[in-house]
């Protein structure tokens, strides 16, 4: 009998680190033959909840001169991961930018069989420094088009307290759950990892169990 193995990914696509992270664990899943279950969050509602202090550090690392050399580093940072998976990420003017609506989305896209493709979408349309404002009803049709979603579903969808409330239940779980921002992944239910340099341990411990 196969192994049983959950393993769940909670993401925001406002995060460059969450688009390197989920870039890396779409093959990596694939190479493992292990389904993800993949969770929508708004990663604000989480800094908001329980990680407030994030708001000023990243205000401080963007605007403060004696800050220069670690914002230096962490473009660069940016730059080496981008080039790693094989993606583009340009810091967007007004970072961050709400992904509310795009994240309700992914609910939509789900259902229609294309979550995968849609997300990429949205990560490539955010980060890929040509039409970064998903908050735009026209930047959010071109990515249903892109996709092959039905454009008058998907906004009737991200308008309803339905999906609304979808989006905010799995922010609140992952809460509950201890995390703390975007992206989270855990296995089996309470094993938690966070961050994009953290997949490395996800596989170790995914072959771990995938070898009893």
């Amino acid at each position: 009998m196969p192994k049983t193995i959950e393993v769940e990914f909670f993401y925001d696509c406002s995060s460059p680190w969450t688009y390197f992270a989920f870039t890396r664990m779409v093959p990596l899943a694939e190479r493992l033959g292990l389904p993800v279950r993949w969770r929508p969050i708004l990663v604000g509602g989480v800094f908001n909840a329980v990680n407030q202090q994030v708001y000023a550090a990243r205000q401080d690392m963007f605007t403060n001169p004696a800050n220069s050399r670690k914002m230096a580093y962490y473009l660069k940072d940016l730059g080496d991961w981008a080039a790693l998976c094989g993606v583009t990420a340009v810091m967007p003017p007004g970072h961050p930018i709400s992904s509310v609506r795009a994240m309700r989305g992914a609910f939509y896209a789900e259902e229609q069989g294309l979550l995968l493709p849609y997300s990429a979408a949205v990560f490539a349309s955010y980060w890929g420094g040509v039409a970064p404002d998903i908050t735009s009803d026209a930047v959010l049709l071109d990515i249903c088009l892109e996709v092959g979603l039905d454009a008058e579903g998907f906004f009737n969808a991200i308008a309803s307290p339905a999906y609304k409330d979808l989006l905010r239940r799995n922010t609140d779980e992952l809460i509950e759950r201890g995390g703390f921002g975007s992206p989270t992944i855990f296995i089996n239910g309470d094993d938690m990892y966070f961050g994009n340099d953290r997949l490395p341990l996800v596989e170790h411990r995914l072959r771990q169990l995938l070898a009893v």
